[in-house]
């Protein structure tokens, strides 16, 4: 009969369980017992049962590496916002303190006589009105577009198109600028007087003219420039739509538009405002473009139809070349200022998102 293999209580079960040398094959516990515990048990901790430590991850491994460099990628673009702040900063104090009118109030330009003159308000004004005129015609053609490519047209065509609306974003900033000074403003020009004609005891579209180079055709010229940046980004975020919640809307009887309306656009309003944002930056810097369509005045005025209008970046292109010291510097001034209206715009649109995410996490 043979040999019955020893057994030991195992206190954990109260079972019985066969010890671990008669687990070994023949001769091998003398090898195990005269060997390292190291080797015995790669772990490390001399015991049998369970694994061990995890061996440790190389010193300077891949994984390190990568994320040093994603670390100093990120460090990088914070110095240079600071590094592009305080180069504003030194370079407008001088002209700041030497300006002799109040810099926030005043409506004129004047930095390069003995007396410096020089003011924001006017500039500021007229860049927020020219973009925020231009953005409030060229959202609504964007979504529309996006909504036709993303949700009615054949995707072939749907493609084809979103292509050659993405190809208006490539067109240099200048060509802008020219066709709508040479071409553009005819039928602007026109336009504006049919305006003053039926519509002039609105402020909006007073004045004895003259009408072309005016506020409404910067706005129409920055509208086209934004429209392929909302349009393609707007066609983007449609699509990401998941199709269980078009599908749901249109079984409980929705039409499409309905359905657009209930699932789509409440889905992507995050990307929508992102768009918006992002074509609104876009705007807010736009030079040449303005400085050959806009009749360059210093002044506010909320009349769109007349000759007049001005922006920061537009009149940092029209005055540079001939600024002395004092007049650079209040050049630099001014784009500090539209450097903190950019950032202002970004923060904002930056919060929004992110409170939409987290009211729709909570939803879901």
């Amino acid at each position: 009969m043979g040999e019955t293999p020893h057994r030991s209580a195992d206190a954990g079960t109260g079972g019985t369980r066969v010890t671990q040398s008669h687990e070994w094959p023949a001769g091998a516990s003398a090898r195990v017992a005269e060997a390292p515990v190291s080797t015995r048990f790669p772990g490390g901790t001399g015991l049998g049962g369970g694994g061990g430590a995890l061996p440790r991850s190389r010193r300077f491994g891949a994984e390190r590496a990568f994320r040093g460099l994603t670390l100093a990628a990120g460090t990088a673009v914070l110095v240079i916002i600071a590094a592009i702040a305080i180069f504003l900063v030194a370079k407008a104090v001088p002209a700041l303190r030497a300006n002799t009118e109040n810099f926030w109030s005043y409506e004129g330009w004047s930095p390069n006589e003995t007396q410096p003159k020089f003011g924001i308000g006017a500039l500021a004004f007229g860049t927020v009105l020219s973009s925020a005129l231009a953005l409030l015609i060229a959202v609504p053609v964007a979504l529309g577009i996006a909504l036709y490519l993303s949700h009615y047209a054949p995707r072939r065509l749907g493609t084809a198109l979103g292509f050659l609306v993405d190809l208006l974003a490539a067109v240099p900033s200048v060509v802008f600028g020219l066709w709508g000074r040479d071409v553009f403003s005819s039928p602007v020009r026109d336009f504006s007087v049919w305006l003053n004609q039926h519509f002039g005891w609105i402020p909006l579209f007073g004045g004895d003219g003259p009408f072309g180079a005016s506020v409404m055709l910067g706005a129409l010229v920055l509208a086209i420039m934004v429209l392929p940046i909302i349009t393609s980004l707007s066609r983007e975020v449609f699509l990401q739509t998941p199709t269980a919640n078009e599908e749901a809307a249109l079984a409980l009887g929705a039409t499409r538009w309905e359905m657009l309306r209930t699932a789509v656009l409440p889905y992507g309003r995050p990307g929508i405002i992102a768009a918006m944002m992002l074509g609104l930056g876009r705007a807010l810097g736009e030079t040449i473009a303005l400085a050959l369509t806009l009749g360059i005045t210093f002044g506010i005025s909320f009349n769109l139809i007349q000759n007049g209008g001005n922006t920061i970046a537009a009149n940092i292109a029209n005055a540079f070349g001939e600024a002395n010291e004092t007049g650079r510097g209040a050049l630099i001034a001014s784009g500090l200022v539209l450097f903190a209206i950019t950032l202002i715009v970004n923060i904002t649109a930056r919060a929004i998102i992110y409170r939409r995410r987290e009211f729709t996490e909570s939803a879901a």
